[in-house]
């Protein structure tokens, strides 16, 4: 971390970056750093890969963040390109090969193990697996760069802690969330509109997706395994984006009997995006890291290609031999 820090002070152009198809961790955490290094008269540009999803727009996202699939245009004066919430330059392309051909200073900044199969990770990525997410390291980077908080700074450290630890569900048996939650309600915040933003606003469309969906979950392994196929023409049917999804596999998990999940959402022809899910009986990251995918030990995922039985039925033996005969991760 001391060495990023110092680079960042001798940066006067920094870029920001996170995977593409963002969710609130990656997306909370680059803002939040817009806004601090702007109080350090830096010159600071957010350049996403895509287009953030609605349930975001609490934030302004499109007032501060350039899309690189709706302008190519990459800065050739920067000195310091930071990647938020992955260490897998895969999940940034093609903007990352567009960027390290540019930008001679690259690092991530991530919570995520690191794979042992993916790309060569610069050196001076920072990557925290104690941290419950992101937003706290991004808090973290802040205090270090003695950067006064501000409401805009907070809310975004607010809404990456509370998406990725899912309401403070998983905190990693660390009190750090929570008292970094408690300092940044002292900001004005209103948290009750970013719950919302996360976690509520549910349309009649979203929640007749829902009903659909959870309708066709297949399961195996005595019910400890559920498997589930979300299709393209039903994501178009009901007018959601590709980030609707994310609900489907947490509410999976909610049944009672089941130790794991795998979702399949169907991006295009033969082309999809493979959520898995433990309660912590069984890892999964390995599973997603086979898949050419990452994640966390018990939440991981891929992008994968392929005939749908043939990536399903190798999902479940993989996940069918840990669930028989895999000893217990605790």
């Amino acid at each position: 971390m001391k060495k990023l820090i110092e680079k960042i002070k001798d940066s006067h152009h920094i870029v920001l970056s996170t995977h593409r198809q963002c969710d609130g961790d990656g997306l909370g955490a680059e803002l939040a750093l817009y806004f601090a290094l702007n109080k350090m008269n830096k010159k600071v540009q957010v350049i996403n890969v895509d287009e953030t999803p609605k349930k975001y727009h609490f934030l302004n996202p499109s007032k501060h963040i350039q899309y690189f699939e709706n302008n190519k245009t990459i800065p050739s004066n920067a000195d310091l390109f930071l990647v938020f919430d992955t260490n897998d330059e895969r999940l940034l392309e093609p903007l990352y090969s567009a960027i390290k051909t540019k930008i001679p200073n690259i690092a991530f900044i991530d919570h995520h193990p690191v794979l042992k199969k993916g790309p060569t990770i610069p050196p001076l990525s920072w990557i925290d697996t104690l941290a419950a997410s992101t937003g706290e390291m991004a808090f973290r980077l802040v205090k270090a760069l003695e950067i006064p908080l501000d409401r805009e700074i907070c809310r975004c450290v607010y809404t990456s802690i509370t998406f990725d630890t899912q309401l403070y569900r998983f905190i990693r048996n660390s009190p750090n969330s929570h008292l970094i939650a408690a300092e940044l309600l002292t900001h004005n915040i209103d948290p009750e509109e970013i719950h919302r933003g996360l976690f509520g606003n549910q349309t009649v469309h979203k929640m007749a997706f829902l009903a659909r969906a959870l309708g066709q979950i297949e399961y195996h392994c005595e019910g400890t395994l559920a498997v589930l196929k979300i299709k393209d023409v039903d994501m178009f049917h009901y007018n959601l984006e590709p980030d609707d999804s994310r609900d489907v596999v947490d509410m999976v998990m909610n049944i009672e009997t089941l130790e794991a999940a795998a979702l399949f959402r169907e991006d295009s022809v033969n082309e999809f995006k493979l959520s898995l899910r433990s309660k912590g009986r069984i890892e999964v990251l390995d599973i997603a890291e086979l898949m050419g995918g990452g994640g966390h030990l018990f939440s991981a995922g891929a992008f994968v290609k392929g005939d749908y039985e043939d990536l399903k039925n190798k999902v479940v033996a993989e996940l069918s031999k840990k669930l028989k005969t895999g000893p217990l991760s605790w």
